[in-house]
């Protein structure tokens, strides 16, 4: 039996890596999960209500782009936090999670030339492993560019060499940054937008750790797009509930952008798409229209900010976070640590390397762990102390 050698040399995704790295060892102590960041605070409590009284729209096939009310309450929070108005029925779609819109884009959009070679995406590097998986899927080459301290802990895509431009068809970019936390600023977007409109590429923001930070939003790419007179068809914003509303499980995704874009997507999605069921579409176009409950989530995660400064304070090289709710914390070796915490206390974090590319002393994750502030604050302050106390001390 032949099977396909694009994806032969991917590497084992981060999680079985850590369990293959840390299972076969005995916790030091009561485990603290600050792996994952799967969020733990209480969704809205309505939510399932509204499920509920939709519950006989299970027997039925759901849209496949979403329903007229989740398509006009997406739009609406669009217009609400970007500041960009756009059309219910041309410019946005429901997404089952950012991942399906990330790696679906790619198949609809990606060129399988560009300039007459064989076409680059750009990466930041650490990054969410969909884009690597989605370049190679497109026949494209991952291009990963490092974002570290000195670049502000964001990829620097205007210092890469022309021909690496001229080729480039596609570039990812979160923001705020997983798993470093740091914020485009609207100078960055405008730099990248102009760069893309230079070189003919598009942008695709994935901005699902917007609405957790410290103090203000984080600017967003539709909005400098919008400010510059950009192509609108050069950026296409991506996000969810998952982080915004603490409900990773109801897989409520958008993307938004062009209206051509936005229709190459929509064909792509008819064939291959998983539409979210039709009462999880009703409780989503509600969630989406509410922000009370994000600010209180967001309250949240300022209490735990405040908490992480105060244990890491005199760290060395501990950099507070902007935004989203992850530490990338500095140490000699990420692999090596986290099976140190594991063994002797019990903390259970991520090794950087798992979320980055390149050869060891390349590899810009290597000298990191990622640690996830989901748990309840107590929990978390416990996990965070008994951290500090184990590799710091």
């Amino acid at each position: 039996m032949n099977f396909p050698e694009r994806f032969s040399n991917l590497p084992e995704y981060a999680f079985p890596r850590l369990r293959a790295l840390l299972d076969h060892h005995q916790p030091g102590g009561d485990v603290i999960h600050m792996t994952i960041g799967e969020p733990k605070h209480d969704f809205p409590s309505w939510v399932t209500d509204v499920i509920m009284e939709n519950a006989a729209g299970f027997q039925g096939y759901p849209p496949n782009e979403g329903s007229p009310e989740l398509r006009h309450a997406l739009t609406d929070w669009v217009n609400r936090r970007y500041g960009v108005s756009m059309d219910a029925d041309v410019n946005v779609m429901a997404l089952n999670g950012t991942r399906e819109g990330l790696y679906n884009a790619a198949m609809a959009l990606c060129p399988e030339q560009k300039n007459g070679q064989k076409p680059v995406i750009l990466c930041p590097n650490p990054f969410y492993q969909v884009y690597m998986v989605a370049s190679i899927s497109v026949g494209a080459e991952p291009y990963f560019v490092s974002a570290t301290a000195a670049t502000g802990h964001l990829p620097d895509y205007t210092g890469l060499p022309e021909d690496v431009l001229n080729r480039t068809a596609v570039a990812y970019i979160c923001s705020p940054a997983n798993p470093q936390g740091a914020v485009a600023s609207r100078d960055y977007w405008a730099e990248l937008i102009q760069l893309a409109e230079k070189y003919d590429f598009r942008i695709f923001a994935d901005e699902c750790y917007s609405e957790i930070y410290r103090d203000s939003a984080p600017v967003g790419a539709l909005t400098v797009a919008r400010e510059l007179g950009a192509d609108p068809e050069r950026v296409t914003l991506f996000n969810s509930l998952s982080k915004r509303s603490n409900l990773a499980g109801l897989r409520s995704g958008l993307i938004a952008g062009g209206a051509e874009t936005i229709k190459r997507v929509k064909l792509l999605r008819s064939y291959a798409g998983a539409p979210l069921p039709a009462p999880l579409q009703a409780a989503a176009a509600k969630v989406w229209l509410d922000e009370a409950h994000v600010q209180e989530n967001r309250a949240l995660y300022q209490e735990k900010y405040a908490v992480a400064d105060e244990v890491f304070a005199g760290v060395r090289g501990y950099m507070p976070p902007e935004a989203g709710f992850f530490l990338w914390l500095p140490v000699e070796n990420g692999e090596e640590t986290a099976l140190k915490l594991w063994r002797e206390t019990g903390v259970r974090v991520l090794p950087g390397a798992y979320l980055s590319q390149g050869d060891p002393g390349q590899n810009p994750g290597e000298q990191f762990i990622r640690v996830a502030m989901v748990a309840p604050k107590t929990e978390m302050k416990r996990g965070l102390i008994t951290l500090r106390d184990c590799i710091y001390s």
